[in-house]
């Protein structure tokens, strides 16, 4: 299991007990990590926000975009996403439109991180709110295992909160303006 806090921000207790594609990804010892925030817009439309980290990685440009600042508005097409495509360091395995993307590290990838499995959700609230989710699926064996664990815990907290808070700010905007027309 992850270290405390680590394992999780923001997820609720059920979230963190429901299986999701990319528990079954990697074999062995797994750790998980759930990452989750509510967003006032409607499911469809977080679910488009949430397909733009097809485009860019929308946490902190300067670290994990060259500097090149995530677009603040919908890239036509990025949610017309399947399986094969990349998106960030991921190779999509299943993609569930509207719903859900899950992939794993591609090669390249696998040998800075080792094998990564992850899902991004959106789970509808009502008609006007939904809950984006993600949970990140690691290999945790040995002593190597474990380390991975700690740094990629931590790495993956700073950023996923603020990739989760970007996109969650972006399509609670469109919303807002959606209800104004």
């Amino acid at each position: 299991m992850p270290f405390g806090s680590l394992a999780n921000w923001g997820a609720t207790p059920a979230e963190r007990r429901r299986a999701q594609p990319a528990d079954t990804l990697l074999d062995g010892p797994v750790a998980l990590f759930d990452r989750a925030v509510t967003v006032r817009a409607p499911a469809a439309l977080a679910y488009r926000w949430l397909c733009q980290i097809s485009v860019a990685p929308y946490s902190y440009d300067l670290l994990d975009n060259l500097g090149r600042r995530s677009p603040d508005t919908l890239t036509p097409g990025a949610d017309e996403l399947a399986p094969g495509d990349t998106l960030i360091v991921f190779e999509l395995t299943e993609v569930e439109r509207g719903r859900s993307l899950t992939g794993r590290t591609f090669a390249k990838s696998e040998n800075l991180f080792g094998p990564v499995a992850a899902t991004y959700s959106v789970e509808p609230i009502d008609e006007n709110s939904c809950r984006m989710l993600c949970r990140i699926v690691v290999t945790s064996q040995g002593f190597r295992g474990r380390l991975k664990e700690f740094l990629l815990g931590w790495g993956d907290l700073i950023m996923m909160r603020k990739q989760l808070l970007t996109l969650k700010k972006y399509a609670e905007r469109d919303a807002l303006t959606l209800r104004a027309l």
